[in-house]
């Protein structure tokens, strides 16, 4: 990242807040240090008044001003960075050199016209070129604080574009890993879908073709939404009713989905193809795969700032020794998606119920989705009919 980016340029917050500072900076240094000479001389009995005393510090802390430009604008075109001091060396000294010649002679050039202006006689400076060697100590004190500023500016910037770049590389990372999850629940879907075609269509092909449109207007729908994470809970249902139209052609009104979600909840925003997984679990491992007849509770409701899921059914459950979140894709991708999405704001729990068959309880924080109007899941009407 370049020194332009990173200085204080005064078009800019920061350099308007660094200008600032400075010149705030100077003048306090500079009063300070009238205090502290007139005092003494009061002490003192020096002969030095009040005026001498403020155009002196005044002219000071002035051109000191001037300096810190010339300065900045220095270490704009050479930033100090590590591997680069032995080179910089040279170039800052002879900058030091310059300025310092400059402050001193901008101050007394500024002194010798003050003084008579304010009748306070003839300015001297004393024999030059002492006041040049005289002044050296404090504009190296000044350079170094202001060298000492700008590259604590430059760093903690550094920093904060760091920071920035990272929290922007975990985010896209964890989008790219969403995306492939996503990628591989899909064919997971397909793949179970047309096992479910293939099983049926010698038994009965109106129903295998009947699935086939429904699956059909899956695709079309999974398509459309391809590349968000998150949709609308009614979109989700939509999606969902499709998956339960290929069950029922499949098994007919033995399977029984029920699914309650009450309509202010509707707009909440979920994670895109989330029921369906859960669904299907419900199917493939409860009784509708070994008995042909099952009964699938699904129960969507809000609670305070949460959004409650929870899937369940009658089957036998699973083993006791298995661990049910990473024995099957669907629930494991789920349980990654919503760690990714969520955070610790989510929780998952999946397991046997103590009245018998399984359940999977979601729990996600409430909030509202970009709201969508639900893809038409049934075949469009100008789509080719189905063959019977």
């Amino acid at each position: 990242m370049s020194s332009e980016h990173l200085s204080p340029k005064p078009g800019t917050e920061t350099g308007r807040t660094f200008w600032l500072v400075a010149a705030a900076a100077l003048a306090v240094v500079g009063l300070f240090r009238f205090f502290y000479f007139y005092i003494g001389d009061v002490r003192m009995g020096g002969r030095a008044t009040f005026a001498e005393r403020a155009i002196n510090e005044s002219t000071g802390a002035a051109t000191a001003f001037l300096v810190v430009i010339g300065l900045v604008w220095l270490w704009q075109r050479f930033p100090i960075e590590r591997g680069r001091l032995r080179t910089l060396v040279p170039v800052y000294a002879v900058g030091l050199v310059a300025l310092g010649v400059v402050h001193t002679t901008l101050m007394w050039g500024t002194r010798v016209i003050l003084y008579p202006a304010l009748n306070e006689g003839t300015y001297g400076y004393g024999p030059m070129p002492w006041p040049y060697v005289m002044e050296l100590p404090n504009q190296i004190i000044m350079f170094a604080a202001t060298l000492g500023v700008l590259t604590a500016v430059r760093h903690s910037r550094l920093l904060r574009d760091r920071e920035r770049r990272a929290t922007a590389l975990e985010r896209d990372l964890a989008r790219a890993q969403l995306h492939a999850m996503r990628l591989q629940l899909q064919p997971h879907f397909l793949f179970n879908a047309l096992n479910t075609v293939s099983a049926t269509m010698y038994d009965d092909p109106r129903a295998a073709d009947e699935m086939l449109e429904q699956l059909g207007a899956l695709l079309r729908h999974s398509l459309r939404r391809d590349q968000m994470d998150e949709v609308a809970l009614e979109d989700e249902l939509a999606m969902l009713e499709g998956y339960v139209a290929i069950m029922r052609a499949r098994f007919g009104q033995s399977v029984r989905v029920r699914v309650e979600a009450a309509p202010a909840t509707h707009g909440a925003a979920v994670p895109s193809l989330l029921l369906q997984p859960l669904v299907e679990n419900a199917v493939r491992h409860g009784n509708a795969s070994r008995l042909g007849v099952a009964a699938i509770d699904l129960r969507i409701r809000a609670d305070g700032d949460a959004l409650l899921i929870d899937v369940e059914d009658d089957g036998p459950g699973a083993p006791d020794d298995r661990d049910v979140l990473q024995s099957g894709l669907g629930l494991s991708l789920t349980a990654e998606r919503l760690r990714l999405l969520y955070g610790s704001a989510h929780a998952l729990r999946a397991g046997n119920r103590p009245e018998g068959g399984f359940g999977v309880h979601v729990r996600i924080p409430l909030r509202t989705a970009i709201r969508r109007p639900a893809d038409d899941l049934v075949r469009p009407a100008d789509a080719p009919p189905a063959r019977r």
